[in-house]
């Protein structure tokens, strides 16, 4: 890299465990959003931005945004920095320090054009699916904001975005055309890159989300006096539908697919009745449109199977169909042309198994992502980390990748 381009790994590193500091909990963080400790990131960030060469603000519903005002095409980078509950110190973080390096080096170098840098609000989801980059894209309406409530106590969106002192704040939205294209980095959070000795993953895509609920009807009785011959046990068929699932989806699934039942409930859920209802909510991953359908087809025919063959009946109704995010081609480019001289043959492309702000913006223009190793493909556990080295060779690769879109963008 040329020298007024270079990274200040140690300045990295700082800033990294600058933010570890706001929720400190064992080796992670716990910062929900709009915490105390949410908020005093937020701070921190702003007041860390004007020597970026950025002007920071933050809007009604969390989002930080550095803008500079110099001339010549920008390149908007960030990430998040609120935390799931008692989790990982770099899962949000490393992508907005990562941002601020380079809106440091390169807003400060004769490069023309600028780096911005935005820390989206409630990555994590708290109270919504991404809804600090969905608001930015125009997708979060008011309504939902007041329908909205933490998934841990309950409080109300709205009231927590007072209690925040945003409420007179207006949201964020994207300007069409100000930003060449959206940067955003990441660890990987799974332990591809760790296991080939790899340094940085390029994102090809981020993948779909499809979500159902699948409900058990049975009978609810003694559990001491109904005989086993007439039971009809939904939390039972529950259990058998789960590993019918595990039997029947490796042969068609795709060669990247995940599931998962991530909750069962039992109804009444008590130790001496039998269930009369039992619900799992079941997830699948893939980056192919067309695998979700073809496994979606195999749930409803197992459910259909179910239900026939008895005791108990089966229903499914899918909750959630999130189409997978292409990452931008040129922006890939960027990345790999980086990649060849800061971790050289030590860069892989995959999709990302995990939903992230760049689907998002990708809506709205050329969006592009690239991870670190995570050791032990650890995240969302306080246990999560990645090396000094891989985080600034990831540094490096960043900025790298910013020159480079900002040097093309230049060029025409």
């Amino acid at each position: 890299m040329p020298k007024r381009f270079e990274v200040d790994g140690a300045r990295v590193l700082a800033d990294l465990n600058a933010l570890r500091a706001f929720g400190a909990y064992k080796t992670g963080v716990h910062r929900p959003t709009f915490s105390k400790e949410h908020m005093q990131a937020l701070e921190w960030l702003m007041a860390a931005m004007p020597s970026a060469g950025l002007t920071p603000e933050i809007d009604g519903i969390g989002n930080v945004l550095g803008r500079s005002d110099r001339p010549g095409p920008r390149l908007l980078t960030g990430s998040h920095l609120e935390s799931q509950n008692y989790a990982g110190w770099l899962d949000g973080p490393l992508g907005v320090i990562y941002a601020l390096e380079a809106a440091r080096v390169l807003n400060a170098s004769d490069l023309s054009g600028s780096v911005e840098v935005a820390s989206w609000s409630d990555e994590e989801g708290h109270f919504g699916s991404l809804m600090g980059s969905r608001s930015y894209v125009g997708a979060v309406s008011d309504e939902e904001i007041d329908s909205a409530h933490d998934r841990t106590d309950g409080r109300a969106m709205r009231q927590a975005i007072t209690d925040a002192g945003l409420a007179t704040h207006p949201r964020l939205l994207y300007e069409p055309g100000r930003h060449i294209g959206y940067l955003e980095a990441h660890i990987e959070q799974g332990d591809t890159l760790e296991a080939g000795n790899l340094k940085i993953g390029v994102v090809t895509s981020i993948v779909g989300i499809w979500q159902y609920e699948v409900t058990f009807t049975g009978a609810q009785n003694h559990a001491g006096t109904t005989r086993m011959a007439v039971r009809r046990d939904a939390g039972l068929a529950l259990a058998k539908f789960c590993i019918a699932i595990d039997e029947q989806f490796p042969k068609v699934c795709g060669p990247r697919t995940v599931w998962t039942t991530g909750r069962m409930t039992l109804d009444p859920g008590a130790p001496s009745i039998i269930p009369g209802e039992a619900t799992m909510l079941f997830q699948v991953r893939d980056a192919d449109p067309s695998v979700a359908e073809r496994l979606e087809s195999v749930l409803q025919s197992l459910a259909a199977d179910f239900a026939r063959r008895g005791p108990c009946g089966v229903s499914v109704k899918r909750t959630r169909a999130g189409a997978p995010a292409r990452m931008d081609a040129g922006i890939q480019d960027a990345i790999e042309t980086a990649c060849a001289e800061h971790a050289p043959d030590k860069s892989l492309r995959m999709p990302s198994g995990a939903g992230h702000d760049a689907q998002m913006l990708a809506k709205v223009m050329p969006a592009g992502m690239l991870f670190v190793p995570s050791i032990g493909g650890i995240s969302h556990h306080w246990t999560e980390n990645t090396s000094d080295d891989d985080i600034v060779t990831g540094a490096r690769v960043f900025v790298a990748a910013s020159a480079n879109l900002l040097e093309r963008a230049v060029r025409g």
